[in-house]
């Protein structure tokens, strides 16, 4: 069922989505800004994956770069939707749906924004259900979705369309791009059909944005714990709760990189270690959880969620972690987003402190070598 995202949803959905962004995905209020920006010339329509025709042409647009540049590199509008426009041109024949490539931080926004200056309909589903901070990380990636012809533009007025050999050579030659264009680029591509969409993406992912946000709202206004609230909501546990006292954070190769430590009251240490987004929890050598499962940094008493570049010492916070979507548990999958692959000698540790011993996946094991 078709719905209509307003201004008033804007806070509740950029909350949500700084929550499943799992640290990264940049400052929800820079993308809330743009969003609201662009409502002003009228609502955004949003659709069911199960409402997309079959022939419809669906891309994804967003922010690729560090989250951290955002915060000083504001984007504009005419930034945000040249990509689309350069797409549109490169392919002969016109876009019919905007979707996001990840439910996380500005990347859940930005598409908004897209939709309304372009008005179009926006799909309300996403590329990971989470954040990621590579291009291929996206589950379309094993369903065969080529990244290219990927369109890229910066706040300068450069715009380009990249033609690859897979999805990871997109990621390796737009890095390169992105650094070059200041760290932080407008994107859009993985333009696939409506069938391809509903076979790869990850369904009512801006409701859930909302629904997460309402709650965390309405538990603060009942007076009840917020962060119980979006446990509950995720199915997912409490980790650990204590103060930040440790942040070595740098932006290097497009990417905000480092780690933070946790001291609770009992003496023990929790650290994170991040990627633009959170890659793995551990308590005095004892891992907890690891990417592709969520693992999320809230404020102790309001609940609100806390990105990788916002971490500060002597913040009081609670870390919490959720289960991925069960299709980044397969085999394929963990090769491109486990805790292997970003060089922690590991398996990879659901958020319920198992190990993931992956499965076989119904999707196809490519790097999106072939539509």
């Amino acid at each position: 069922m078709s719905w209509t995202i307003t201004p008033a949803h804007i806070d509740g959905l950029a909350r949500g989505a700084a929550v499943l962004g799992t640290g990264g995905g940049g400052d929800p209020y820079i993308g809330a800004l743009l969003a609201r920006q662009a409502l002003t010339s009228g609502d955004v329509t949003v659709v069911g994956l199960d409402e997309v025709p079959d022939d419809a042409l669906v891309l994804f647009v967003a922010m690729m770069g560090a989250p951290t540049v955002m915060v000083e590199k504001l984007p504009s509008l005419a930034e945000v939707i040249e990509p689309v426009k350069a797409l549109s041109v490169h392919l002969g024949r016109p876009i019919t749906h905007i979707a996001c490539a990840e439910v996380g931080g500005v990347n859940s926004t930005i598409p908004i924004a897209a939709a309304a200056a372009l008005g179009l309909p926006l799909v309300d589903a996403d590329g990971m259900g989470r954040a990621f901070p590579e291009l291929q990380m996206v589950l379309p990636t094993l369903y065969g979705v080529t990244a290219s012809p990927l369109a890229f533009s910066d706040e300068k007025g450069n715009t380009g369309v990249l033609q690859t050999v897979d999805n990871s050579w997109t990621e390796r030659i737009a890095r390169v791009a992105c650094v070059e264009m200041g760290c932080s680029v407008m994107i859009s591509g993985f333009s696939m059909s409506g069938t391809a969409a509903r076979e790869s993406l990850v369904s009512g992912s801006l409701s859930r944005c909302i629904e997460i946000g309402q709650r965390i709202a309405a538990a603060r206004d009942a007076k009840t714990d917020p962060v119980a609230a979006v446990v509950e909501l995720l199915g997912g546990r409490e980790l650990f709760d204590g103060k930040v006292v440790d942040v070595h954070r740098a932006t290097t190769t497009g990417f905000a990189r480092g780690r933070a430590r946790i001291d609770g009251d009992g003496g023990a240490a929790l650290t994170l270690q991040f990627q633009n987004e959170h890659l793995v929890a551990e308590v005095d050598g004892t891992v907890l959880a690891t990417t592709p499962d969520l693992i999320m940094v809230l404020d102790g008493e309001s609940g609100e969620p806390i990105t990788t570049e916002a971490l500060r010492y002597g913040q009081r916070v609670r870390v919490i972690a959720a289960p991925a979507d069960e299709r980044w548990h397969s085999d394929a999958a963990l090769a491109m987003v486990g805790p292997g692959y970003f060089g922690y000698d590991m398996p990879a540790h659901r958020f319920d402190g198992s190990v993931s011993s992956g499965t076989a996946s119904s999707a196809t094991a490519s790097t999106g070598a072939a539509a």
